[in-house]
């Protein structure tokens, strides 16, 4: 794991210092305050450090995070915080560039405080405030009119893979956050809280919608046809059989998968009074193996991420 310290908080730009490090394991499950020691440490015994001592007390780590301003909806960058007694590995990500800041340190909790504090007096900002409903605008303003002049685009996002667009601008794709933010509207015209309740419209796609859109519904297999057919006209009951047939390839034997879906499929019978054979039941069983899944390959995610 490296991280760039840089000190820019200074007028004199021959001030400025970046440090570049690389942590020992044992660094990454201490406190961010080590960083902070050991950057001061190597300023003051460098050319920069004789014309501007710099003390531990009056110092504190800062990252650039984005934040959204709920009184327009708009994001903005800025610096925020790292917690003296944070574990680096939990809140600072590898090669993150790390900003040392006049003002003393805080801890987590002191921190934590702060933004609830600011979340709240967020939240007392807008509670009267109405949201205008066109995509891409996000603008907030008095319930009831006055009713401001509004750019939006016609048609939902589209998040699909790690490109970002609007359905109505096909052309125009961002990577990021910060430029997707910023991709030119398409309509103009004035803000509104009200949806139209014939609209069926979803509010964001993703990748099955566009090939969809492109292809026309899905057609089923003959297979996923009789397997929907047998198992009483389950949805589920085809991509079932392909997940069991998949991890035992894996080597997952299918007696354990057996084993252990029939006891998802008795628990959730229990739970909404229906036979363990109804396709509802194979249906809602199936949905909670893939969240248990899910969270198993989140706990290796996490795993992996504490190993580097």
């Amino acid at each position: 794991m490296k991280v760039f310290l840089r000190y820019e908080d200074n007028d004199d730009e021959s001030t400025h210092k970046t440090l570049k490090i690389t942590l020992p394991k044992s660094w990454k499950n201490g406190p961010t305050s080590r960083l902070l020691e050991q950057f001061v440490e190597s300023y003051n015994g460098g050319k920069e450090g004789q014309s501007n001592t710099l003390e531990v007390d009056s110092l504190h780590l800062s990252i650039r995070r984005t934040s959204k301003n709920e009184a327009n909806g708009k994001q903005k960058e800025e610096l925020q915080g790292v917690p003296s007694d944070g574990i680096v590995i939990e809140t600072i990500p590898d090669r993150e560039d790390v900003y040392i800041c006049h003002g003393p340190s805080r801890t987590l909790e002191e921190i934590n405080a702060e933004r609830q504090a600011q979340l709240e007096k967020e939240k007392e900002a807008v509670k009267d405030l109405s949201k205008c409903v066109h995509f891409g605008c996000n603008q907030r303003f008095p319930k009831g009119g006055p009713y401001p002049e509004c750019k939006y685009h016609s048609g939902p996002p589209v998040f699909h893979e790690t490109a970002k667009f609007w359905s109505c601008c096909p052309n125009k794709k961002a990577y990021d956050w910060e430029d997707f933010q910023s991709l030119p509207s398409c309509q103009s015209g004035t803000c509104t809280d009200v949806r139209d309740a014939e609209s069926d419209q979803k509010q964001f796609l993703g990748g099955c919608d566009i090939r969809e859109k492109m292809n026309g519904p899905k057609l089923r297999s003959i297979d996923d046809f009789n397997a929907s057919a047998a198992a009483g006209g389950s949805e589920g009951a085809p991509v079932l059989d392909r997940l069991r047939s998949v991890l035992d390839e894996l080597g997952i034997e299918n007696e354990l998968f057996d084993q252990v879906f029939e006891g998802i499929k008795k628990d959730v019978s229990k739970s909404n009074g229906r036979e363990e054979n109804d396709a509802a039941v194979v249906d809602e069983a199936l949905q909670v193996l893939g969240g248990k899944l899910k969270n198993a390959m989140k706990t290796l995610a996490v795993e992996q991420l504490r190993i580097t």
